[in-house]
């Protein structure tokens, strides 16, 4: 190797590594849970998901200028070929999601890392269990997004999604009625027609720091320069 292709190699090496953030994801449910990601730019992470039992957690390393979300899967049963089903947030029934995304209704823990990165949690697909983001060693407002209340049991009627006689979930009322008025679409695809319902009030309401409906911005979308985020589900 040339001296210029291994002095490149080391700048380069040098630059990834300090623009990496660790992404820890921790179960703080009483249950297995089996994390799903997919990525919107940038390397897919963790074969897109695994499996955390309780108390456990896992680091990952991500990029720079990646983008993507996180979900939890719960009530997962697989064979020994990775193959299965997943009460809530199945990706196409894999073990591994493979760049698949989740099925709603799922809680959506969702980041933008550049120079500044932006992050939130969202109920636009809907609710499965609480996610809470703890940004630590960046710089800037930094907040943190959390949630201890369980949505289901005040769960809408017609939202609600049953397991084995249990509410497992919560829909959007976008993914419950498909109209423009709770999808934020045709004439209701702007900040000034896409107002607050009923639905997405009862979200909001138990949770603040969390996206409630597609235009939830002002007081759901966070930010911090250079962090590391810590992802605890439950």
């Amino acid at each position: 190797m040339a001296n210029w292709q291994f002095l490149l190699t080391l700048v380069l090496i040098s630059f990834l590594g300090s623009e990496a953030a660790i992404f820890t994801l921790q179960n703080n449910c009483r249950s297995t849970i089996w994390p799903g990601t997919l990525s919107g730019k940038g390397p897919l992470l963790i074969n897109g998901g695994t499996r955390l039992k309780p108390g456990r957690t896992m680091r990952i390393n991500v990029p720079h200028k990646w983008s993507g979300r996180f979900w939890a899967r719960t009530g997962c049963k697989f064979d020994q070929t990775g193959k299965g089903k997943c009460a809530t947030g199945d990706c196409g029934g894999l073990k591994h999601c493979g760049g698949a995304g989740s099925v709603p209704p799922v809680t959506l823990a969702e980041f933008t890392l550049d120079d500044l990165n932006f992050y939130d949690v969202s109920l636009v697909d809907g609710y499965n269990i609480p996610i809470s983001i703890y940004p630590y060693g960046g710089s800037g407002d930094c907040k943190k997004v959390e949630c201890f209340s369980n949505l289901n049991p005040r769960c809408p009627k017609d939202l609600q999604v049953i397991n084995n006689g249990k509410i497992v979930a919560c829909k959007s009322a976008c993914t419950a009625y498909n109209t423009p008025k709770y999808c934020c679409s045709g004439a209701y695809g702007s900040p000034q027609t896409c107002k607050p319902t009923g639905f997405s009030r009862i979200f909001k309401a138990a949770c603040p720091t969390y996206y409630s409906y597609a235009y939830d911005d002002a007081t759901s979308t966070f930010t911090c320069k250079d962090a590391n985020y810590r992802i605890k589900f439950c």
